[in-house]
């Protein structure tokens, strides 16, 4: 599997991180990417041999474009696309006004629309190499609960895109996603109360690291006769 280009959206921290950093390990060439932490991904690209840093923001449909041009003309090819970058606003479920439709156009531009664009953008190279896209989705998208609605349903329409892509671009490219359920990430760092329930509630009794995400998306990527799935990464907190 080594020697593989593998492209990680919203890199520079947090899951995205964690994954191009497992793809590096393993020989992988890795592009990180951002739309705003430049610096950041800057830095973790020239502390990772052989790795790039290439800034767009996927909610623009032209940077998507820009991204997989860009990725080809530096690597050659690409092989695997992890759709990590994503948005959200915490907004509680009972806060109707607050969810306006403002908040859902700027959740779907990124979680939905930017995965679409890019996922189209880099079809024609991923089918020259039988690559793989694998998604980071949210047990939000299954559950009851979730930072706000329109992310929770942002999700739930990621979900169902990863099958009815799957289904549409096999045999050539897999498609699959990944729902993590409450991760450490700098994203959640001040939610210490949640936190805590979880570390009560879940059977494994903590949050997850996005290390134990980066393994299930790295082994989602290389799995041969998968494709269509989103397989949860929560430690049984949504049991």
């Amino acid at each position: 599997m080594a020697g593989r280009v593998v492209l990680v959206t919203g890199s520079s921290s947090g899951i995205g991180e964690a994954t191009a950093l497992l793809f590096a390990k393993s020989g992988d060439t890795v592009v990180f990417n951002s739309s705003h932490s430049v610096e950041a991904g800057e830095r973790l690209a020239a502390s990772t041999p052989g790795a790039h840093y290439i800034q767009a923001d996927i909610s623009i449909e032209a940077d998507c474009r820009r991204l997989v041009e860009e990725t080809l003309a530096t690597c050659g090819r690409l092989d695997v696309l992890v759709n990590n970058a994503g948005t959200t606003r915490r907004i509680a479920h009972k806060d109707l006004a607050a969810a306006n439709a403002d908040v859902w156009r700027e959740i779907f531009e990124v979680n939905v629309f930017g995965t679409w664009n890019l996922s189209v953008a880099a079809m024609d190279a991923l089918r020259a190499t039988k690559g793989a896209i694998v998604n980071v989705s949210s047990i939000a998208a299954t559950t009851s609960g979730g930072s706000s609605i329109p992310y929770s349903a942002s999700k739930a329409a990621l979900n169902h895109m990863t099958a009815l892509l799957a289904k549409a671009v096999g045999p050539e490219v897999r498609v699959n996603a990944v729902a993590p359920g409450l991760i450490a990430t700098p994203w959640t760092a001040e939610w210490t109360s949640i936190h805590e329930a979880v570390a009560m509630m879940a059977p494994l009794k903590r949050s997850g690291t996005p290390e134990d995400v980066a393994d299930v998306i790295f082994s989602l990527a290389a799995t041969p006769y998968v494709t269509g799935q989103v397989l949860v990464v929560d430690g049984g907190l949504s049991l």
